[in-house]
């Protein structure tokens, strides 16, 4: 098992090779300076927010580095205000060579703001030596510092843009002239030290100091080191990371899906606000106490998962993926999570969609599946934090040799350069809203996390039997073999019987033994040097981050699936954990749809014991929301790159989207067609094998934006087929997988 130094030592010559390769191979400049940033970031502490501000920053450089010098694709900075700052921009000449021109200009922007953001990192000296390595390998000259673009030098152009880049940073709300630190915010719960705790007669180790339940509670950790593997001076004085960071110049977000509320004399500006979370009424036990106690010991109960038990599953997208829509009712909410045996509500995929085979089974213990999953999402593979590690993902469609880059699956096929360009800016637009929204509801609500909601109940007692000894209303619901308390004969029990009574949790050791002990110590799955990240929890900023990211990913390359109908990470056996050893059989995380990974980002959380359901399903919606605004703003600055010859499939319809697909044969297709206004034209709808044989036609009239064809009109064998959809002025293409 490599430690995080060696891994970051690796990646940064590793990514050395690969820009000096990157002239021969023809790879694109941006993804070479993309793959820079992420290795700065895996290089400076663990901060989300800050990070995703860092990649919407550096590609959005890149994309004004190279619109700049194009009549057709409009800038997003350059000439425009941003917030409320004007940047300047009069043109440039028109170069001899544009695509030099523009490599330059991208080098030397990013170069200036990565020399910048990262100059006081803890690991500013690998930063700094691959940085310049990088350049070199251009071979641009950093003492070069001219901004006088108008004579048409691209160096200069690119200083430009970088320096007004790191102009509006320290204007734009993020407080990054004090290192980002909060201005006003407070937190009202004394700190927690969970791993030596403040020694209580009855409750132990617990949290008896814990005033608000509802509440964000700071950590005090010694010797605490972030996700990034950097080590924090002052592990008793962690700060909340970016309670403030709704006040931040968003990327698309508009003032009007903003409220400001007020608490403590000081305004926080919330995005897309979902409502408050579920609330512990300490006094009546009303309004939402229930469904508090519900989703922290759901997060309790899942621990169990990670730990030790025997349970053998196929975590294939045979079983997994394919969720149906998100819950909307606390309801809908308790019903979509498998308290029990863990998991959503995926219903699977019978056949892959792009080769109309079924997918292989991957059986792998149940144990094993939750704790890579846990590691794999808790901050990147590789520390580049979550909205990182959606560039990560992102990189590896783009590499993928199934995947044809046609913008939004249409026209021409793009340069690998405009494409990267493109791609990093809407994925650094939605990356950066994901980050404000989520933590403007992180900052106002300031919602406590499992590790002091369950500690402070447990230290309370049990809540499930009033008759019962350390009976409280506000105490811990008892779980069947889980969650239980202590009784007479118990291991457990003190010579006095002074803790007869007191709630226990069932845990198991590194050999998959289990064994009880004291609820007042439970911890989530995590390194004891880290526990929990040092912001609040509610919403999920891994479930805004990833269904955002989904979205994006889906619309930019006009396909939900992964290409080739497969995403996949593999953990190898008894190497790739690092919170312990293992896994003990080999683990291919794998997912069919760019959603089912997002999907799978937010369980993670819950199987990590960093967060309960509440934060992860209104994250998931939020994450729409951001995603699609991102999208659709990036979309209004790209020029029309489809021939003239079909410019007019795009005029009126702009979306296609079907669902549930794959679908049973004799089954209702429900088709949703996103056109710009109520339309009644006809729509004729073929299905064609793909040998291009029909084998249905039907001309239908739209009700609203809806069609629904209905598959029981013919006997279907199942496979994949290609529905057609043509309009007075538009044509799709979509696949359909039938099964029986």
């Amino acid at each position: 098992m490599l430690s995080t130094f060696y891994k970051k030592l690796i990646f940064s010559l590793l990514l050395l090779a690969f820009s000096l390769q990157s002239f021969s191979q023809q790879l694109s400049p941006a993804r070479v300076w993309n793959e820079m940033v992420l290795i700065a970031i895996r290089n400076d502490n663990a901060r989300p927010v800050v990070h995703a501000r860092n990649l919407f920053h550096t590609s959005l450089a890149m994309y004004d580095a190279w619109a700049a010098y194009d009549d057709v694709n409009d800038t997003y900075f350059l000439g425009k205000t941003v917030g409320n700052y004007f940047c300047q921009f009069n043109g440039v000449p028109t170069p001899s060579n544009i695509e030099a021109a523009r490599t330059e200009a991208i080098s030397y922007a990013v170069y200036r703001l990565i020399k910048h953001r990262f100059q006081d990192s803890p690991g500013a000296d690998i930063i700094n030596l691959n940085t310049d390595l990088i350049f070199g390998a251009f071979g641009y000259d950093p003492s070069y510092t001219a901004m006088d673009y108008e004579n048409g030098n691209p160096a200069a152009l690119g200083n430009y843009i970088g320096q007004q880049i790191i102009t509006l940073g320290l204007i734009d709300g993020s407080n990054e002239n004090n290192n980002y630190k909060n201005i006003y915010y407070d937190p009202i719960n004394p700190n927690l030290n969970p791993t030596y705790g403040y020694y209580d007669p009855i409750s132990m180790f617990g949290n008896p100091r814990m005033t608000n339940p509802n509440r964000w509670q700071p950590l005090d950790i010694p010797g605490f080191v972030d996700q990034a593997g950097n080590p924090i001076t002052d592990g008793s004085n962690l700060e909340f990371l970016g309670a403030e960071w709704g006040n931040v110049v968003p990327f698309a977000l508009t003032s009007d899906m903003s409220d400001t509320y007020q608490r403590d004399g000081n305004d926080y500006k919330v995005y897309l606000d979902p409502g408050a979370p579920y609330l512990l009424d300490t006094i009546n036990q009303g309004g939402t106490s229930e469904l508090y106690k519900w989703g922290f010991s759901l997060v309790a109960h899942w621990k169990t998962h990670t730990l030790g038990d025997d349970v053998m599953i196929d975590i294939s997208p045979n079983t997994i993926g394919n969720n149906p829509p998100l819950p909307t009712t606390d309801q809908g909410i308790q019903d979509f999570y498998n308290f029990i045996d863990g998991g959503d509500s995926s219903q699977g995929y019978s056949v892959n969609p792009k080769t109309g085979q079924p997918y292989a089974v991957q059986t792998v213990p149940r144990r094993d599946f939750t704790r890579v999953l846990a590691e794999f999402w808790a901050d990147g593979p590789n520390s580049e934090t979550p909205p990182g590690h959606w560039f990560t993902i992102l990189n590896y469609v783009n590499d993928h040799p199934d995947l044809v880059k046609k913008y939004k699956g249409e026209g021409i096929v793009m340069t690998d350069l405009e494409w990267d360009v493109k791609a990093y800016l809407v994925m650094g637009g939605a990356m950066h809203d994901a980050a404000i929204s989520a933590w403007s509801c992180k900052g106002y609500y300031d919602y406590v996390r499992p590790i002091s909601a369950l500690r402070y109940m447990m230290d309370k007692g049990q809540s499930t039997d009033p008759s019962g000894s350390h009976y409280d209303p506000n105490g811990m619901p008892l779980i069947t073999g889980t969650i239980d308390t202590i009784g007479p004969g118990d291991p457990l029990l003190n010579a006095d019987a002074s803790n007869m009574g007191v709630v226990k949790f069932k845990s198991f050791s590194f050999d998959g033994n289990d064994f009880w002990t004291l609820g007042t110590l439970w911890t989530p799955y995590q390194l004891q040097s880290f526990v929990t990240p040092p912001f609040a929890g509610y919403v999920s900023g891994h479930s805004t981050f990833s269904r955002a990211a989904a979205e994006v990913l889906t619309r930019f390359t006009g396909d939900e699936y992964f290409p080739g109908g497969l995403g996949e990470f593999f953990a190898e056996k008894a190497f790739y954990l690092e919170f312990e050893p293992g896994p003990t059989e080999d683990v291919t995380l794998q997912w069919a749809r760019y959603v089912d990974a997002a999907d799978q980002s937010g369980l993670s959380r819950i199987w990590g014991g960093i967060h309960p359901p509440v934060d992860d399903i209104p994250g998931r919606i939020m994450g729409i929301e951001v995603g699609n605004t991102a999208f659709d703003l990036a979309d209004s600055l790209f020029g029309d790159a489809v021939p003239v010859s079909i410019a007019n499939i795009k005029s009126n319809q702009q979306q296609v989207t079907l669902f549930p697909n794959p679908i049973k044969n004799g089954s209702d297709l429900p088709i949703q067609i996103r056109f710009d206004k109520i339309t009644q034209q006809p729509v004729a709808l073929e299905l064609l094998t793909l040998n291009g044989q029909s084998v249905f036609q039907k001309n239908v009239s739209p009700q609203g934006k809806m069609i629904s064809l209905h598959l029981g009109e013919v006997d279907l064998a199942s496979g994949v087929y290609s529905l057609k959809l043509r309009g007075e002025d538009f044509e799709v293409n979509k696949k359909v997988v039938v099964f029986e």
